[in-house]
């Protein structure tokens, strides 16, 4: 019924609790949180305080499917995002790594994100 986890997963779900006691985002301030797979990644703007995605974006989407989940196409989804959110006016998020560790395809998302002036 349950999926048994590897002591890599369990780290990560570890990690993530710990994060999340402390990260809480707002309308002003939505939190920016990572989500990656072996095939793809995805990107939300969360509002905390009413429970909605303000913004996503995933490498399942049309436009950005021919990105592969390294480093060059996280930084490009990073920027998309960043163009996203600015559309909508939110210049500042708080970032969420979900767990993972801020190395590699998240550390580019991040980067990608900050290069289009979004603020973490």
């Amino acid at each position: 019924m349950f999926k048994k986890l590897n002591d890599k997963d369990r780290k990560r779900l570890k990690r993530k609790v710990h994060i999340r006691k402390t990260l809480r985002g707002s309308a002003e301030r939505p939190r920016l949180t990572v989500t990656r797979s072996n095939t793809n990644l995805y990107m939300q703007a969360i509002d905390d305080d009413a429970g909605k995605t303000l913004a996503s974006i995933s490498t399942l989407e049309k436009e950005f499917a021919s990105l592969k989940p390294n480093t060059e196409g996280a930084e490009k989804l990073g920027e998309a995002m960043g163009k996203r959110l600015a559309e909508k006016e939110i210049k500042t998020v708080v970032f969420d790594r979900n767990g993972y560790l801020y190395h590699g395809v998240v550390k580019a998302l991040a980067d990608g994100t900050r290069k289009a002036g979004i603020v973490f």
